[in-house]
């Protein structure tokens, strides 16, 4: 069982790894970083060449009720926001080894309408 276990993360990080390196080769604009849990779901905007986080958001701070996916739609506006603030309107998305779909998408898109650009 610890075998599979090991397996099952070496694979996510496989996954990780390849989306962040296509990343760096294509862009050197701030990088929206994502991490969804069973209940909460996180986002980071991250500089990879000064190796500084610029803002972070996440679900766990807001006040309204709502489904996953609504929630995450929230968290993407106030990322953009936050990065709107800082004069940052460029970035590249980052879904890690996710889907993008779900709450991933939703948070994309929330990011979008708020003005950010992918």
């Amino acid at each position: 069982m610890k075998n599979l276990a090991k397996q099952k993360n070496t694979k996510k990080e496989f996954r990780r790894q390849r989306t962040r390196k296509k990343l760096r080769q294509i862009s050197a604009r701030p990088r929206l970083s994502v991490f969804r849990s069973n209940k909460h779901i996180y986002a980071q905007l991250i500089d990879d060449q000064q190796g500084k986080t610029l803002a972070s958001s996440s679900d766990q701070g807001l006040k309204i009720k709502g489904t996953k996916q609504a929630l995450a739609s929230k968290v993407g506006e106030l990322i953009a926001k936050k990065c709107l603030d800082k004069n940052i309107k460029q970035v590249v998305f980052d879904k890690g080894h996710y889907k993008y779909h779900g709450r991933i998408a939703a948070l994309a898109a929330g990011a979008r309408k708020a003005g950010l650009n992918f």
